[in-house]
């Protein structure tokens, strides 16, 4: 597996490696010890799957008294991912890195604890799997505004689909301190 790191702390590229034939392919899409290789030592407790239709964008969500880290990864279509560092007091505080994802490419990206998650779709549909490091706690539900002008995301969408909840996240500067994660 290939991995990089990419240009926030933490977060992952991840390449597995992928063995086609004329049957198709075969690949791991977790192997604990090879992924604590990489830097990710971490226990996931959940696996989530989401099916959307082109231009659905979903995010930028974290927990914030449960904090998730997660392992992304597209089944089919292709998705453009991103991860915001929202620790107060973290050099990389309010930047951002994307990457595409795709069933072609088959590449993983690891968003750590303390980062803000988003994704779009770009193709007619897509289907993602990623795996948690802590269970869902819908009072522990926070987020960031997908728009926010100070975070200035280049989402490959011009038009998104958003549920009116992700529309109501305040921006990262009109976010109450004590709803940031603090960067240790």
């Amino acid at each position: 597996m290939k991995y990089t790191i990419m240009d926030l702390p933490g977060v992952l590229l991840l390449e597995p490696k992928v063995f086609n034939d004329s049957r198709g392919f075969f690949m791991e899409t977790f192997h604990q010890k090879k992924y604590a290789d990489a830097g990710i030592d971490h226990v996931f407790v959940q696996d989530n799957y989401s099916h959307s239709t082109r231009g659905t964008l979903r995010g930028l969500h974290y927990q914030l008294n449960h904090p998730q880290g997660k392992l992304v990864y597209v089944i089919t279509g292709e998705i453009y991912d991103v991860a915001v560092d929202i620790r107060r007091g973290s050099p990389g505080f309010g930047k951002w890195v994307g990457a595409y994802l795709s069933e072609k490419n088959r590449r993983q990206v690891f968003v750590p604890e303390g980062f803000a998650h988003g994704f779009c779709v770009v193709s007619e549909t897509a289907d993602v799997l990623y795996k948690t490091t802590d269970l869902y706690n819908p009072d522990d539900e926070y987020g960031v505004v997908w728009s926010d002008p100070s975070i200035g995301i280049d989402w490959p969408v011009e038009v998104p689909t958003v549920s009116d909840k992700d529309k109501q996240y305040p921006g990262l500067k009109e976010a109450p301190e004590i709803h940031l994660p603090i960067y240790q």
